[in-house]
Formats: structure tokens, sequence, C-alpha cells
């Protein structure tokens, strides 16, 4: 059991509802307000990420599967890898929503070790298929079940961090997708050897061995995980006290409650869509980057083994970037701007990509593709999270978001054709599309989220709305005339730190 926290208080008695009052809370020095945050990433990144990189894992191990003999060994032929990879994405998205109110109504250090330790007996029953329709049905359920974890952690650290330092938190946790993308091909590249101990082949050690890691981080996870600020018994009565307020201040006060009409908020609100449809065209290219990247780098003329092991510097450079993105974007306050510089950055790799045919220059397209996709993702996320207000309505947002984004990846599934080897024409160039698409939509959201910030703040000038007021729009989520999209803020300062709902904001 977590330990008891130092003031002696039950989890039952702390939290922003146990009489604490915005202007009756003396704010932290600077240094102690740095000190609550590094305790933060202390205490939730490293495990989080770590989680996120058994679930990548776990989702993407397929590829590196059929590099080492999947495909022959089950007799697949035609499309039916395609449809195995694709069909995860199926149960994966219609699940998301429902996960993301389960845990809501639950807690997480409940319901996301739940999910792993599920998707992780999945996975080690995929080490014994010997069938196409035994993948497929595998595959389907592991997509059922890992759904929860990426939009519930998303949401997590949305509970846990001030908006103005999401990005860069979001980010090292996407990263972890990119570190397992390098983990997974030098993981791969090492069990491939353990073909036909026990009878089993290689692949299916892949699968066997990586599930059992799952299942046993997930059962750590129940007992190790913390569920929201109200119950970080890791800080002091001040540092949570300061933490909770600062929190309520900057999504203004909104309620923290679970109703149905937040659900439906979500539903009707139009910028949930344009979210949408923005996750899934750099979701395409996103996970087509992550299922083929082997078999496009094999298909340079590389050996198989030689593949797993290049696919590992792309994955870094793109952990490297996306960190670095996050940086900036906490940094200078902006979201919009990186997702628009990450979209092209990556469009450059393609383009290079499906211009050239030499092994050199096709190699240094997918470390320049990947530069750009992953941090792209991490911004949006951020985006996202930032610009909904309310926390059950930020809940459904990013699971439909994430969910409905993700859908991407069945189209990404089978862009890359056999028939279309070596140089995958076709796939590429669906790439290039959906980058030019998500470079036009990315547009269109800075524009309207400056738009609705202007429109806020010239009601709030007009009706003289200010924070003594919160109470009166809490049930309002986003639309709340206090409530303002993240951007490129001028800031009003309480001792040192930055509260984003304060007035002016120049763009986004």
């Amino acid at each position: 059991m977590r330990p008891a926290s130092d003031d002696g208080l039950s989890l039952s008695e702390k939290g922003p509802s146990s009489g604490i009052q915005l202007d009756t809370v003396e704010d932290l020095g600077v240094t102690e307000q740095r000190r609550v945050l590094r305790k933060l990433d202390f205490r939730l990144l490293p495990f989080v990420c770590f989680l996120f990189v058994l679930s990548f894992l776990d989702r993407a191990n397929i590829g590196n599967a059929k590099v080492a003999g999947l495909s022959a060994d089950l007799h697949l032929t035609g499309t039916q890898y395609s449809l195995c990879a694709a069909m995860f994405f199926i149960p994966y998205c219609l699940f998301e929503v429902p996960s993301n109110i389960t845990l809501k109504l639950t807690s997480p250090s409940k319901w996301l070790p739940t999910t792993m330790f599920c998707w992780g007996s999945v996975m080690i029953s995929m080490a014994f298929v010997r069938s196409f329709a035994g993948l497929l049905t595998a595959r389907l359920f592991l997509g059922m079940t890992e759904s929860g974890l990426f939009p519930g952690v998303t949401f997590y650290l949305c509970t846990w961090y001030p908006k103005a330092e999401q990005a860069k938190r979001i980010a090292i946790f996407s990263s972890a997708s990119s570190i397992a993308g390098a983990f997974g091909g030098l993981l791969a590249f090492a069990i491939e050897k353990m073909d036909g101990i026990g009878g089993l082949a290689g692949w299916s050690w892949i699968f066997l061995l990586e599930g059992l890691l799952t299942v046993l981080v997930a059962i750590i996870a129940y007992f190790v995980m913390y569920d929201y600020p109200e119950n970080a018994t890791f800080l002091t009565q001040a540092e949570r006290t300061w933490l909770i307020v600062t929190l309520k201040r900057d999504n203004t006060g909104l309620s923290k409650d679970f109703q149905w009409k937040f659900l439906l908020q979500a539903l009707r609100d139009p910028h949930t869509y344009m979210m949408v449809a923005l996750f899934f065209f750099i979701f395409v290219p996103s996970y087509a980057f992550t299922l083929f990247l082997p078999t496009l780098i094999a298909a340079l003329g590389f050996s198989a083994s030689m593949a797993q092991l290049l696919s590992v510097p792309p994955n870094l450079a793109g952990a490297l970037f996306t960190v670095l993105a996050g940086v900036l974007s906490d940094r200078f306050r902006v979201r919009g701007p990186l997702v628009l510089a990450g979209t092209t950055l990556a469009l450059v790799g393609y383009v290079v990509l499906y211009a050239t045919a030499s092994p050199g220059a096709g190699y240094a397209g997918t470390i320049v593709a990947a530069c750009g996709i992953y941090p792209t993702v991490a911004c949006i996320l951020a985006w996202t999270g930032a610009n909904v207000g309310g926390e059950a309505k930020r809940a459904v947002v990013l699971a439909m978001v994430i969910g409905c984004g993700n859908l991407g990846g069945i189209a990404s599934s089978f862009i890359y054709r056999p028939q279309d080897s070596p140089r995958y024409h076709l796939g590429h160039a669906v790439n290039i599309g959906c980058l030019c698409v998500s470079i036009l939509i990315s547009l269109v959201a800075m524009l309207d989220f400056a738009r609705l910030n202007r429109k806020k703040a010239a009601q709030c000038a007009r009706d003289c709305i200010s924070e003594g007021k919160m109470g009166d729009f809490n049930e309002l989520g986003d639309s709340s005339p206090l409530y303002r999209s993240v951007g490129k803020h001028t800031f009003r300062y309480t001792t040192s730190y930055p509260v984003p709902y304060a007035l002016d904001l120049l763009d986004i």
C-alpha cells in the first residue's frame, strides 16, 4: 500500500473540497514551486513512461515478428499480415472513450494496472498462435485491452500538471514510443537468437518474453501508482495545497465531477472533431513508420537482422526531438507552431523517401521523418489537453482524439503493399498527402483558437468578469469566458508562477 502522508491526513480528507480557498492560500516561492514539480517528475514520469514503452512494444512487435519469420511460419498470404496489424485498431478505438470514463469513475491506480495485466496476458497467448485466424483474434483482444493506457495516462498527466508545464511532460511520455521502437529493434534482434529453444520460433519468444514483462509490471503498478494530487502522500501539506489550488486556478475553477452533460459537451464541440481530424492525419504516417520501418530499411538493401538494428537510430532521433519540442513548447507557451514545424519536417523526410533510390539518402529520410512525426504527436495531445476545460470533458475529448485518430492505423496498415517493394511509392505518397492535410488543419486551428481567445477577452472586459466569478461558470467547461486556449500568453504572475487564465493572449 502507498505510505501515509507526512501531515497524517487520510486520503479522503485531502483535496480542494476540504475548505481550501483560492484567496487564502500563500504562494510558494520559486524554489519551492520547482521542487514540487521535480517531485512530480520523479514520482510519476519514469513509471508511466515505462508503461508506455511496454504498451508500444506489445502493439508494434508484430513488425519485428514479421521480419523474424512470422509470416512464413503462419503461411500468411496477400493482405493477411496487414489485416492482423489493422484489426488491432478497431477495438482499440471503440474502447478508448469507455475506458477513460471508467478511469474517471474508478481510479488510475486500479484501472491502468488492470488493463496492463489483461493485454500482457493476451501478448503471452500470441506466442502460441499457429494460424492466421489465431493471430487475428489475438490482435483484436490486444486492441481492446490496450485501449486504456495511452488516453488514460495522457489524461492522468493533465490532472497533475498546470497547462504551462504539460507539453514537456507529455512529450517525455510520448517519446517512450520512439524509445520503444529503438529498444524493440535491439530486443527483437537478441530474442530472435532464441529460435528453436523450447520448440518455439524466434518470433514466439518475442511475444512471450515481452508479454511476461508486461504482466509483472502490471502487478507492481497496483502498489506504486498514485491517483490524483489530492492523494499525493509524497508532498507536504503546504506543497499539496499549493498544487491543488494552482491546478484549480489553471482550470478557472471548472468542475472536476463526472456528469453526463460533460460527455455531451465533448460530443457537441466542433473543436473536438477538428483535433480528431488533425490527429488522424498525423497518425497515418506515424503508425506506418512504426509498423513498417524495419521493412522499409530492409527494402533499401539491408539484411533482416541489420534492418532490426538500423531501426534504432531513427527512433532515438525521434525521441530526442520529441523531448526538445516539448521543452520549447512550454518555454515559449506555444503548441500550434510546433505542430506545424513537425509536420513540415516529416513531409521533407517522406519526400526524400519518395524521390530517392539511394540506400544512404533513403535511410537519412527515415531519420528526418522520425524527427518530425514523433514530436508532432506529443504536441497535438498537449494542445488538446490544455484547450479542453473540465476534467470529465477532457477525459472524453482526449479519448476521442486518440481513439478516432488511431483509426489512421487501419489505413496505414495497408499502404505499404508487398507488390510496391522496394520503392513503396504508394505508401510514401499517402503519407505525404496526410501530412499536407495536417499542415492545413493546424493552420485553421491556430487561427480559430486565437479568435476565441480574443472574443473571450473582450467579453470579460465588457462584462467585468474576473477570477472572483469563477463559480458562476464552473460547469461551462472551456466555454467559460475565463478559460483560455493555450498559446503565447501575456502572463500575470502570482509570486512567480504564470496563471494562463489571466487575460491577454497574443496568438496561439
